[in-house]
This record gives C-alpha cells, sequence and structure tokens, in this order.
C-alpha cells in the first residue's frame, strides 16, 4: 500500500511539473510558431498550431528594416558592462556587510531592497533631466551605469547571503598569513563562492538584458539595445504581430540560449550553501 501511495505521488508531482512546465513554455512557443507565420495567418480563427505554410518572409523583413546586429551589440554592451561594473561594486560592499557588520548593516540591506519597491516612472522626471543635462541620454554609459545602479540592490543581497555562508576562520587565517583585503577577496573569498558569484551575474545580465522601461524613455538610436527593436514593430498602425514575433525570437534568443548553457551552473549557485 505505501508502495503503491508513494508511486502515486511520484506520478502526480511529475504531470504537474510537466503541466507548469507547459504553461510556461507555451508562449515562447507560440511566439516562435507566430513568426513563421503570415500577418494573416497570424490572425487566423481558430488558430494554427503547426500545420500551416511556414515563411522566413518576417526574418527578411526584420533585417531589411532594421539594423538587429546594431541593437544586440548594444544589448551584449550594456548587459555585460553594467553587471561587471555592479560585480565590482557589490563584491566589497557584500564583503563589508558580512564579515564586518555594524549596528546599521541590517537596516542598510532592508533600505538598498526597498528601493526596489519603488515603480521607475517615478523617478523618471528627474533622471530624465539629470540625463539631458549631463549629456547621458541616448548613451551607452548612461544606461550601463542606470542599470547597475538598478540592479545593485539585488546583487549586494545574493552576494551577502553567499558569502555568508563561508567559514570566517579561513579569512582570519589568511589575514594571519599576511594577506590584504584585496588579496583575501581575490584569492580566498572569490574563489570558495565562485558558484554564488556566476549565478548572480547571470541573473544580472538576464535583468539588465530584459529592461525595457529605462531604455525605451531614454534611448532613441544609438545606444538603443534590442528592447527598443522589438518596440519599434508597434506602430500607430496597429501591431504586425508576425513580424513582431520574429523580432521577439531575435531579441530573446541570445539570452535563451546562455540560460539553457548555463541552466547547471545557474541552480548549483542559486542553491549555494543550501545544505551544509
Amino acid at each position: 500500500m505505501a508502495r503503491k501511495q508513494t508511486l502515486t505521488k511520484r506520478i502526480s508531482v511529475t504531470a504537474l511539473a510537466w503541466l507548469f512546465s507547459g504553461a510556461i513554455f507555451f508562449p515562447i512557443y507560440w511566439m516562435v510558431i507566430t513568426s513563421f507565420k503570415t500577418e494573416l495567418a497570424a490572425f487566423s480563427t481558430p488558430p494554427t498550431f503547426l500545420f500551416f505554410d511556414w515563411t522566413i518572409e518576417n526574418y527578411e523583413t526584420v533585417q531589411t528594416r532594421s539594423n538587429y546586429l546594431h541593437h544586440a551589440m548594444n544589448s551584449v554592451i550594456l548587459a555585460g558592462g553594467s553587471t561587471l561594473l555592479a560585480l565590482l561594486i557589490a563584491i566589497p560592499a557584500a564583503w563589508a556587510m558580512a564579515f564586518a557588520p555594524t549596528d546599521r548593516t541590517r537596516g542598510t540591506l532592508l533600505w538598498m531592497l526597498s528601493t526596489k519597491m519603488m515603480p521607475p516612472v517615478g523617478v523618471l522626471v528627474p533622471i530624465y533631466l539629470i540625463y539631458r543635462d549631463f549629456g547621458l541620454l541616448d548613451s551607452r554609459i548612461g544606461l550601463v551605469i542606470l542599470l547597475c545602479l538598478g540592479n545593485l540592490p539585488i546583487v549586494i543581497w545574493m552576494l551577502f547571503t553567499y558569502f555568508k555562508e563561508i567559514p570566517k576562520d579561513i579569512l582570519e587565517a589568511a589575514r594571519m598569513d599576511g594577506a590584504t583585503v584585496t588579496k583575501e577577496i581575490i584569492y580566498v573569498l572569490a574563489p570558495m563562492s565562485l558558484p554564488g558569484i556566476a549565478s548572480t551575474l547571470l541573473l544580472n545580465v538576464i535583468l539588465a538584458w530584459n529592461e525595457a522601461f529605462w531604455t525605451l524613455n531614454l534611448t532613441t538610436s544609438d545606444a538603443a539595445p534590442l528592447t527598443t527593436f522589438i518596440a519599434s514593430y508597434s506602430s500607430p498602425e496597429g501591431l504586425f504581430w508576425a513580424k513582431l514575433s520574429a523580432a521577439s525570437t531575435l531579441a530573446i534568443a541570445p539570452i535563451l540560449i546562455i540560460g539553457w548553457l548555463s541552466q547547471r551552473q545557474l541552480v548549483r549557485g542559486l542553491t549555494f550553501g543550501a545544505v551544509k
């Protein structure tokens, strides 16, 4: 009886997992197949899921109309630059909060996290005016700084959590051997918390890659990433669903591939320190 109940439970959990995964994957599947339809077929009723006249016309139109490589390169620069800058700031900050805490450390962490609760539109006007006065509108460096600051609370929180799992005795031993703070972070702390740092890096890249609010409001052409590239297919005449799906597929394909290739590292980092 117990064995039968265990088997039933396993089957139920597996079925729920497949159902949940299918619900998550279906929008991506629908977007991809829509990108291979004509505009007329994209609006057909009832919708077609597999059997229709496949075409690559939408991808040809997207490549002709827009400079995909320009937008893709901007996305790489913005995501990579903001992530590296965030790590350079967050690693020392998380080290200080984890290994040299004060009475205000917890309050500081909560305050940083609370800034993510504020809607970005609430500070759009002042940031826009500051960027206009400093000549940072439609500039890569301006967006790198903004994306870095926007994701910095999450990066510091994650690294702080990982660093807290490192035994202090190891760092104290390194100090007794004459290691400076810089060497302690580079040669002791970073290698020991590499899974956590890697998962934080990957998560920050994903967040920066998908950022749309600031890129749509602070860029026009020079620094416009793939989120702006997608938005360009929304016009006053209406939405061109097939072309919009093609543009979206091209925009998310790189980050999907990166996430798929690094999923093991990401899961390992997110569970770093969970089991002692």
